[in-house]
């Protein structure tokens, strides 16, 4: 049997190995496996265990959560729902200083609670808001900065599509995953809008003002109980059953399906053809994730088969070196690592090694989870490398570049950072709700 630590190293360079030739991550880590198996086990035996640990790794009902989630966010799109309650949020800030500045950290918030991708967040909200904030004469740090923060509410606030999967790589309580983000992740939406607030009143130029027609009270009554009370209401409850302990997060998720398609033939935009563009997303989105769970849990029980992770315990709780330290450490990893891949692909990797560590540190690992999730959207931020910064770049009006997108950044990132520290500080913020 070989070192711990020669047995781990040789399996996560298969992956990156693998990754480095352009192979897809999911396969990338099934490839890996089929080589560590060949390895560590040998022979037809241990081929037919990896099949069937593979197949009990993604036929857990939980697991149905995943899909639902994905398939809610897609009709949300699809139906044109999301155009109008979009639309009747724009009107509704009316001539509020920075208005547009609001409206990206709002409507960010409203479409974290649906999607869980934080490129996707970034891309709509810069393709959608960016061209006004640029014609106004906004400036960056009002207008980009705000846009690719709110990227990392998309991870955050449930339902996060990446929390149930990373609530699945870790088997954690998906339903306790999601409510932890709930409190951290509105905490950073207002900690974006004090910063949005501050700048406005240090700098009024920097979000010129222009004029807005003005709705009366009836209209705007009006405009929020047709097109935008009935997504909230829906949203909350999606949350609420779970956070009452009157579902689970599968119920839940079939609840928020049930009530967007409601929401859509109520507005008159369920049509055939976006019924099908939504079902047909969902399950090439599905497919993907339901892969990445395959590769990732074979791969963390034959790091546990190897010794690596009973090894790499076994060590770090050897050092005479405080809990936090270590805690600090794999933050730092999983910064460096947010630079240059994807949330789901760290996920992949540092889970199987992470949370049993984390768990024999003594650390809650609900708690942990948020925290990751925090990170990881961090590393995705920070210049010069985080993709977010190169999804917002290629949205951005021809000549923008990504240093002027990265010190749009810089205040937003001090806020991410902040929260990392309130967490460890004060990790109530995450549990509280439980």
């Amino acid at each position: 049997m070989l070192d711990w630590y020669v047995s781990g190293a040789l399996l996560i360079a298969l992956v990156v190995l693998a990754m480095a030739t352009s192979l897809p991550v999911a396969f990338a880590f099934l490839l890996a496996n089929v080589i560590g198996v060949l390895l560590f086990i040998g022979g037809l035996a241990g081929l037919e265990q990896l099949v069937a640990n593979a197949s009990t790794a993604i036929t857990s009902f939980t697991l149905i959560t995943i899909p639902l989630f994905i398939l809610m966010g897609e009709l949300f799109f699809h139906t044109g729902v999301s155009a109008r309650v979009f639309g009747a949020i724009d009107k509704l800030f009316g001539g509020v200083p920075a208005r547009l500045s609001y409206m990206t950290v709002t409507e960010g918030t409203l479409f974290a609670t649906l999607s869980g991708s934080s490129m996707a967040n970034t891309a709509l909200l810069g393709s959608s808001l960016l061209p006004e904030m640029t014609r106004h004469g906004y400036k960056d740090h009002l207008s980009m900065g705000p846009i690719v923060a709110c990227g990392a509410l998309a991870i955050i606030i449930p339902p996060s599509g990446l929390a149930v999967l990373l609530g699945s790589l870790a088997h954690l309580d998906i339903g306790e995953l999601l409510i932890a983000g709930l409190i951290p992740g509105f905490l950073l939406a207002g900690l974006y809008l004090a910063v949005i607030w501050i700048s406005v009143r240090l700098n009024p130029s920097a979000a010129p003002g222009y004029p807005v027609g003005r709705i009366g009270w009836g209209a705007t009554i009006r405009l929020v109980s047709v097109n935008v009370l009935p997504m909230l209401l829906v949203l909350v409850l999606v949350v609420g059953v779970i956070l009452l302990g009157l579902a689970t997060p599968t119920e839940s998720a079939a609840f928020g399906v049930m009530g967007v398609t409601l929401i859509a033939a109520m507005f008159r935009s369920l049509t055939r053809e976006s019924l099908i563009r939504a079902i047909v997303s969902s399950a090439k989105v599905s497919g993907m994730v339901f892969m990445i769970i395959l590769g990732s849990s074979t791969f963390s029980q034959l790091l546990a088969f190897s010794g690596a992770t009973p090894g790499l315990i076994g060590w770090a709780t050897g050092l005479e070196v405080p809990p936090l330290v270590l805690l600090l450490a794999i933050l730092a990893v999983l910064l460096v690592l947010g630079l240059f891949m994807e949330a789901a692909s760290i996920m992949m990797l540092t889970v199987p090694i992470f949370f049993p560590l984390i768990v024999s540190l003594g650390y809650d690992p609900i708690w942990f989870g948020v925290v990751m999730l925090v990170s990881l959207e961090i590393g995705l931020v920070t210049p010069p490398f985080g993709m977010g910064l190169f999804v917002m770049l290629g949205v951005a009006p021809k000549g923008t570049t990504l240093g002027q997108v990265s010190r749009s950044v810089l205040p937003y990132l001090g806020c991410m950072l902040a929260l990392v520290a309130l967490l460890i500080a004060w990790p109530g913020i995450a549990t509280a709700l439980r």
